[in-house]
């Protein structure tokens, strides 16, 4: 009889050791900016939505079979950089001499390895190549020829700068060079004007993915084409480790979207890892924190995706929108658009 209770006993702890083991998450974002329903034809707004969802099943079919979380955030991002809809990969903006330059970056919260390339116009899927250069080398940041130089050798997939060519993000570029060159004219007589921001939106446009697996650990990535008719080599928090992407087994996992300059200034994805590990914050509390409060009173905005090592998800922004979702391990999947 004791035997018997002993078995019984053993076959429930394995059963709820393993169901515990089970629990997963993965959360997904496509950018923040002024996303209005009434801007949005239902065909698009579909369009979008189709998207997400394939990258969540991209990524949970990974969790789901016990794989990594630096695998699920690597393959869910890669769906929205094929994806046109997005400005990653495919969809990547213009720069102002007429290029798609293109930054990634991926992080793994189990070693606090990472890797990021910044300024690239050849590689097919810039999240690859970050995580080649996490994995297979000894730095972290990598840009422009070098980078590309570096993904060939590791086998990422290498195209001609034109398969980047879309005809709306073209057209996105021509109307912010007249309207830069507007601005111009008008600074000749009114200088005040200097000092006053550019459409947002053109600083708008990334993608990112963190996740938890079945094994406790965290993974944030983040993928962009920059910002529309930008000059001069401008690189924004995306590929900058503690600004735009961050993941600490020990907090919490972060992909940031909105105006990069002021993600870095913030040290974005660190500081709402460090409000967590040092003043003993939850993530809802430090995310919402630093979008909510911090970032609006520089004068930037945007949002960002989190999830915390208890499997916790924030996506706090002060934008109109931020296409985001998330998809749990017992199949739950959540995909929105809009503010509301």
């Amino acid at each position: 009889m004791k035997l018997y209770f002993v078995l019984i006993i053993t076959v429930c702890t394995v059963f709820f050791s393993k169901a515990q083991q089970r629990q997963f998450t993965l959360v997904i974002h496509g950018g923040a900016g002024t996303i209005l329903k009434s801007n949005m034809s239902a065909e698009k707004e579909a369009a979008y939505r189709a998207a997400l969802e394939k990258s969540l099943k991209a990524g949970y079919k990974i969790l789901e079979n016990g794989g990594k979380a630096i695998d699920a955030v690597e393959a869910a991002i890669m769906v929205l950089e094929d994806d046109p809809h997005f400005n990653a990969g495919k969809g990547a903006v213009f720069t102002n001499e007429g290029k798609n330059e293109m930054d990634a970056a991926i992080m793994d919260g189990n070693t606090l390895k990472a890797g990021a390339v910044a300024s690239v116009t050849t590689i097919k899927n810039p999240i690859t190549a970050a995580r080649a250069i996490m994995d297979r080398s000894e730095h972290v940041l990598m840009v422009g020829k070098g980078a590309e130089k570096f993904a060939a050798l590791q086998g990422c997939t290498i195209v001609d700068p034109t398969y980047f060519f879309t005809k709306e993000r073209w057209e996105d570029l021509l109307k912010a060079k007249h309207e830069d060159s507007l601005k111009q004219n008008k600074l000749l007589y009114q200088p005040s004007l200097l000092k006053q921001p550019d459409n947002h939106d053109y600083k708008y446009g990334t993608v990112g993915a963190v996740a938890l697996d079945s094994y406790g650990n965290l993974a944030a990535g983040t993928s962009t084409g920059g910002m529309t008719n930008k000059k001069y080599g401008r690189v924004g928090d995306s590929p900058i480790i503690g600004a735009g992407t961050y993941a600490n087994n020990a907090t919490c996992a972060i992909s940031g979207t909105g105006w990069g300059e002021y993600f870095i200034r913030l040290v974005m994805a660190k500081s709402i890892s460090d409000r967590m590990e040092l003043a003993g914050m939850s993530l809802q509390d430090a995310a919402n924190e630093m979008i909510m409060k911090k970032l609006p009173a520089l004068g930037g905005d945007g949002g960002l995706i989190g999830i915390d090592k208890k499997g916790n998800i924030a996506m706090p922004f002060c934008t109109e929108g931020m296409y985001r979702g998330y998809i749990k391990s017992n199949g739950e999947m959540q995909i929105e658009i809009y503010k509301e």
